[in-house]
């Protein structure tokens, strides 16, 4: 079946590839523990998954897709719908569960920003991303690629880029380099802050990146001559911005 361009869609067709992917996944993630693959496409990692991992279900929005995976997978395995609209919450009965995929690169962005507003229910991630996104996720203070995405990530999961694939494992290939990354929940969740204001203060900070934060913030902190606020947003950790969230004035 031709990929359908609109939709992002990449097949993955390496072998090799694919192998390291599901050896990745199942060296990472329990057995007991539900699994939900996003995006199962023609089903290169479904078919491994499921024999694996029982308490497994597989979400597509793409209803040529699904009509494939029905061929050889039971109906209640399988959920025709887009991943950012779905109510996630009664899937596995409330319970935690693993998120796994080749996500399609136009939402993944959006995808985890839907991870994290369900943290409490989700453990680990194991997701292949367009490799410059997966840098932007796993990135470290001090660096351009420090931004919204990974600070926002990072409060809450510990990330590792796994391993790259190149173009040619795809078809048809994509025009960018993809990367397997892994997120896994840290045991403390709970910001020493309000999480709301913590997340509004890293957007307003990145909407103008290039500004100190004494610039930026000026009128909504305290102790705006903290040697924190000479910095830029890209050049501080999540901690930093823990401690700005505390410091916004009532």
């Amino acid at each position: 079946m031709k990929a359908k361009k609109h939709l992002g869609q990449h097949f993955l067709i390496d072998n090799l590839v694919i192998s390291q992917i599901i050896e990745l996944i199942e060296s990472n993630c329990s057995v007991d523990t539900p699994m939900l693959e996003v995006g199962p496409g023609q089903g290169v990692l479904t078919y491994s998954l499921i024999e694996r991992f029982s308490n497994f279900m597989a979400l597509e929005f793409d209803r040529d897709m699904v009509a494939i995976l029905q061929k050889d997978i039971v109906p209640e395995k399988l959920i025709q719908a887009e991943f950012l609209s779905y109510n996630i919450e009664n899937l596995f009965d409330g319970k935690e569960f693993n998120l796994v995929g080749n996500f399609p690169y136009n939402i993944s962005s959006q995808i985890i920003f839907k991870m994290l507003d369900n943290v409490d229910r989700i453990p680990l991630m194991i997701g292949m991303f367009q490799k410059e996104v997966a840098e932007r996720i796993c990135a470290t203070p001090g660096g351009k690629k420090n931004g919204i995405l990974s600070l926002r990530t990072q409060a809450y999961y510990d990330c590792a880029l796994a391993f790259d694939i190149p173009p040619t494992a795809f078809d048809p290939a994509p025009k960018v380099n993809s990367a397997v990354i892994v997120l896994k929940r840290k045991e403390k969740t709970l910001l020493d802050c309000d999480p709301k204001i913590f997340a509004r203060i890293i957007k307003i900070s990145f909407q103008q990146r290039r500004k100190k934060m004494r610039n930026t913030l000026k009128n909504i902190v305290d102790n705006i001559e903290d040697p924190i606020y000479q910095k830029r947003p890209e050049e501080l950790s999540v901690s930093e911005f823990v401690s700005i969230a505390k410091n916004i004035k009532s």
